[in-house]
């Protein structure tokens, strides 16, 4: 079953670079004009992205597809149709447009030698912290439930973070390309408005920056002014970002929403909003001290996505699913490792 899974999964990616071919091959023909002209023969390879999920049994394929695919090359692709975003580039190759379509990844704009990606310890270490929290799992039943959830949130955090570096270390090695980091720290937070705009999975922000955001406050800076139109555009995003996270969350558990996600980011919507405009009157005069911003903000996001965040992932059982799956990598390794030891020991 799991080898079927596999070879479906390595299908689908396969349908998926075919038509990312195909919209690289309509932006450079002067057929297919940027605009509505090119949306529309986007459109169905967009369609089709948001299907690709829903074909996907594994709780941790279909949540990299779901993230990657669904919301992120969608994005990029509503972006490329208008002659904006990473993909307009001229210069891009098929490669690499593919790359930064497809995956997770946003291309360092002033390289530099000193970069994430070139302190491998720092992400060991986080691997094995993971492998460890993982095994508490075993004790589940003589933990607390509220340490529970605390672990759930360094969990989604470990896992988020190991994939995305992996792939974008991958990415990296085949493509010679210097990438920006997908994670900055998130923990050091000292407010709201850090871990959403700087530390937290920048490439979502990267994504929903020129998508959401600054159209929304375009928009809005038409009626009330350009500094005033901050705030509608930071609640706007938030909405944008609720009703994606929505759409991941039921391709993980095939169940209509409860909405509590998107009241999740609709509650850090009004509580950033809320940041901006307190920063703006209050913060050179009271400003806070690091050592106590940083636990309230990351107090703040575990207190709320214990509350709203995570009880539909639970209920789902994506934690069993995902335990089992790391049950059955953990057995392959173990065959492979046994195996290869044989075999050196036979010669």
């Amino acid at each position: 079953m799991a080898s079927e899974g596999i070879n479906k999964f390595i299908k689908l990616w396969l349908c998926i670079i075919i038509s990312l071919c195909y919209c690289y091959s309509i932006g450079r023909t002067k057929k297919t004009p940027k605009g509505i002209v090119r949306l529309l023969c986007l459109l169905p390879v967009m369609c089709l992205f948001l299907a690709i999920p829903l074909n996907i049994s594994s709780i941790h394929f279909a949540g990299t597809t779901a993230f990657s695919i669904s919301w992120l090359a969608n994005f990029k692709l509503l972006l490329f149709a208008f002659g904006k975003g990473p993909l307009s580039s001229p210069s891009l190759s098929l490669p690499r447009f593919i790359a930064i379509a497809c995956f997770p990844i946003k291309i360092q704009q002033h390289p530099s030698h000193l970069n994430v990606y070139q302190t491998p310890t720092n992400y060991a270490i986080k691997v094995l912290l993971f492998a460890l929290l993982l095994s508490v799992y075993d004790y589940t039943h003589h933990i607390h439930p509220t340490i529970l959830l605390v672990l759930y949130c360094f969990h989604v955090y470990f896992c988020l973070e190991i994939i995305l570096v992996t792939v974008a270390t991958l990415t990296r090695a085949l493509l010679g390309l210097e990438l920006e980091k997908q994670f900055n720290e998130p923990y050091l937070s000292t407010s709201l408005q850090d871990f959403w705009g700087k530390r937290w999975n920048l490439m979502a922000t990267s994504v929903l920056r020129p998508t959401a955001y600054e159209p929304i406050r375009n928009t809005a800076a038409r009626f009330i002014g350009r500094k005033r139109a901050l705030l509608p555009a930071v609640f706007g995003t938030f909405v944008v970002s609720g009703i994606m996270h929505e759409l991941i969350f039921y391709y993980l558990g095939r169940v209509w929403p409860t909405w509590e996600v998107m009241r999740f980011f609709l509650l850090h919507g009004v509580c950033v909003t809320a940041e901006v405009v307190l920063k703006n009157a209050f913060a050179d005069k009271w400003p806070l001290p690091r050592e106590v911003s940083t636990p309230l903000t990351v107090g703040f996001v575990m207190i709320t996505g214990n509350w709203l965040f995570f009880p539909p992932l639970l209920r789902c059982g994506a934690k069993e699913r995902a335990l089992e799956e790391y049950a059955v990598v953990g057995a392959f390794i173990k065959n492979v490792t046994t195996l290869t030891f044989s075999s050196f020991q036979s010669h």
